[in-house]
């Protein structure tokens, strides 16, 4: 049997939960609910689940602050959440589950059933990656370490960027670029996913400085830039771009 925590703020969340956790009749036992920070961390250093529920915001905190304070995670996490898709990404690339408000009976199955059937525990660089993804959405910019200093680069000004060599340039509307010396995969985690997108393993590019896309594979920005979708991105591109 499987020891599971709720911590979550709101009562009719932490209710309904338990009643469909109940009626899916899974080796879950719910042995205590949280709304706040403070009361998590004491129930989880006494009780040591093995799953938690977890809601992003909290009565005196949020998701973060419970992490840190435990520090020695040695349970899984399904996140309850009313964010959207720049934290899911990060959260879908790591051994951290999620369940969107409202939460849906099929979705809560699912994440239980493939929390069961999971050997791995959650990772603190997992945790870090979610971290990040909202610290740097409420911040709207993006920090470069140049040779020269720090360049500080707001989303809405950034129209693409380009990997080569392990180097990343970022091209902003105002024709200005900037040069950084990691490669791609450093930043895409950074970048706002409602925003953002990999088009490309050399590309990421931002959504709302579109112009068309053509049936050869390729996106138009409207400064004239052509870049390329590769062909196993272009599904979810489309439905992206169908969004917008």
């Amino acid at each position: 049997m499987i020891k599971a925590l709720i911590v979550e703020d709101e009562l009719y969340i932490r209710k309904g939960l338990l009643s469909m956790i109940d009626s899916l009749d899974k080796e879950v036992s719910v042995l205590g609910e949280c709304e706040s920070v403070k009361d998590a961390v004491a129930v989880t250093k006494a009780c040591k689940p093995d799953l938690v529920f977890l809601d992003i915001n909290l009565k005196d905190g949020n998701a973060f602050d419970f992490l840190e304070q435990v520090r020695d995670i040695h349970f899984k996490i399904i996140f309850i959440t009313a964010y959207e898709q720049y934290a899911l990404q990060a959260i879908k690339n790591g051994a951290i589950d999620y369940i969107l408000k409202p939460v849906d009976i099929d979705e809560l199955e699912d994440a239980i059933d493939r929390a069961v059937k999971s050997e791995s525990r959650i990772q603190e660089e997992q945790v870090q990656i979610v971290k990040n993804q909202l610290v740097h959405k409420q911040k709207n910019k993006l920090v470069l370490r140049l040779q020269e200093g720090y360049q500080v680069i707001e989303y809405d000004k950034l129209t693409y960027c380009k990997s080569d060599k392990g180097y990343t340039t970022f091209y902003l509307d105002n024709g200005k670029k900037y040069m950084a010396s990691k490669p791609l995969k450093e930043y895409e985690g950074q970048l706002d996913f409602n925003s953002f997108m990999r088009t490309h393993q050399s590309y990421i590019i931002n959504m709302n400085f579109i112009d068309k896309y053509d049936k050869d594979g390729y996106v138009f920005l409207k400064s004239g830039e052509k870049i390329p979708v590769a062909s196993r991105r272009k599904e979810e591109f489309i439905s992206r771009l169908m969004e917008e």
